[in-house]
């Protein structure tokens, strides 16, 4: 299962603070990218809960849910993020050590 870094954790609560999240809100990981994204990306949107079926991660409050389609091409890997000098976050997916 998907797992994420102290970073990752971090920032995905702040995100979800400034989108005025809910106990329950957190990132939502599906297979459904955005027109002209590249064949394998990922989706990553702001939601208030997951879906019937999602994988639910969930690190010091910081919660990422996964469609099916996500949590299968996640399985085993590390999510990390950070935040570049504009501002931008940035998410990044490393193998599992």
């Amino acid at each position: 299962m998907l797992t994420l870094t102290d970073n990752a954790s971090n920032i995905v609560k702040a995100i979800v603070e400034q989108n005025g999240g809910t106990e329950d809100a957190g990132l939502r990981f599906s297979a459904e990218p955005a027109e002209g994204a590249p064949q394998g990306a990922l989706a990553v949107t702001t939601v208030e809960g997951g879906e019937p079926g999602d994988q639910v991660v969930d690190k010091d409050g910081a919660k990422v849910y996964l469609e099916e389609t996500a949590a299968v091409a996640l399985g085993d890997q590390v999510l990390d993020a950070s935040v570049d000098q504009s501002g931008a976050v940035q998410f990044s997916i490393a193998p599992s050590a």
